[in-house]
């Protein structure tokens, strides 16, 4: 049943239908930001790209696992609020 899914005709519905709902006032300027749009989203995709392939190097040295170290100023203290904390119920 659908073993052409879109034949010229239908473009062509389709460009009519387009052309009197949006005005062909704003069609060339919808197209001008949207090309604007498409050629920022390239250029960040290049920029990460070579972003990803400068720090790549960086990202393959081993990690190795640094000891905690706390001293006793860097943490609050541990209330319990449970019943054993001397709490009474309200």
């Amino acid at each position: 049943m659908l073993r052409n899914g879109l034949e010229p005709w239908h473009l062509l519905i389709l460009a009519i239908v387009v052309i009197m709902l949006f005005g062909s006032k704003k069609l060339p300027d919808s197209a001008r930001a949207l090309g604007q749009s498409l050629r920022i989203l390239k250029s960040e995709t290049k920029a990460m790209k070579e972003d990803g392939a400068t720090a790549r190097p960086a990202a393959t040295e081993p990690l190795t696992p640094q000891p905690a170290q706390s001293t006793s100023g860097d943490t609050p203290p541990v209330r319990s609020s449970g019943p054993e904390s001397g709490a009474r119920p309200r």
